[in-house]
């Protein structure tokens, strides 16, 4: 009998306080989460709830206060700033609400930016294929849509081949026609690179298309569902 494969992510009582002089914020209070690989998850929850501050402790761009998280065998709550930063650089994808383009490069050299780094990248073209722009490739972001230029962070963030993809409101700054978009080019990156994918968003109607839709609320998670039938980004609205 096979056994099945480990989580990708195994948190387990992550805790984070932020101290501002005499005031102390809890943004997590004791937070436990697994993800499997290649499960496409969306992470809903209030301004406030501890999404971002969880996603960027995940993603090894800050410290927890208290608790562990794993990335397979990886502690990354024991970890230094090196090794955290050979973990972010060998297997994590980010795409924030902010697309982050460098202004003077075209479409393809901001991807190839990435895959100069990475140890066994893409080929900026073949990730720009993925996410639908090869006919837009050596336009400059200025000459490109914000969805198109979304789309641009979305292939950089892939072509370095990541175990995992961080979206932070990644449709936050677009119109639904616009967004849906970005849905699709998310979704099909997630299916045909396997990479397990968290969503953040504070958008209700796109819980419809994960595999899993987790609820924030003050620090921590207040509910989990599986979706049986997951819906195509076409047949969201908002």
């Amino acid at each position: 009998m096979e056994q099945p494969e480990a989580p990708v992510f195994r948190i387990k009582g992550l805790c984070k306080t932020y101290r501002t002089g005499e005031v102390e914020v809890q943004a997590l209070r004791g937070v436990d989460f697994e993800a499997a690989a290649g499960e496409f998850i969306v992470i809903l929850g209030p301004s406030g709830s501890g999404k971002s501050t969880f996603l960027n402790i995940i993603g090894g761009l800050d410290s927890a206060t208290a608790g562990d998280a794993w990335f397979r065998d990886h502690a990354l709550t024991r970890q230094n700033e090196a090794a955290l930063t050979r973990y972010r650089r060998d297997h994590v994808g980010f795409v924030f609400q902010f697309y982050n383009l460098v202004p003077s490069l075209t479409a393809r050299e901001n991807v190839k930016l990435v895959t100069e780094i990475a140890r066994n990248p893409m080929k900026p073209e073949d990730a720009l294929a993925l996410v639908g722009l090869t006919g837009r490739m050596d336009h400059f972001p200025a000459q490109l849509s914000g969805g198109e230029q979304q789309r641009v962070a979305i292939a950089r963030a892939i072509a370095k081949r990541p175990d995992v993809l961080l979206c932070d409101e990644p449709t936050g700054a677009l119109d639904s026609t616009t967004g849906i978009k970005v849905l699709e080019a998310l979704t099909r990156v997630s299916a045909e690179t396997g990479a397990t994918t968290l969503v953040i968003t504070h958008n209700a109607a796109i819980a419809a298309i994960a595999d899993r839709v987790v609820h924030f609320a003050n620090g921590t998670i207040v509910s989990e569902q599986k979706n049986d039938m997951r819906k195509q980004p076409s047949e969201v609205s908002w």
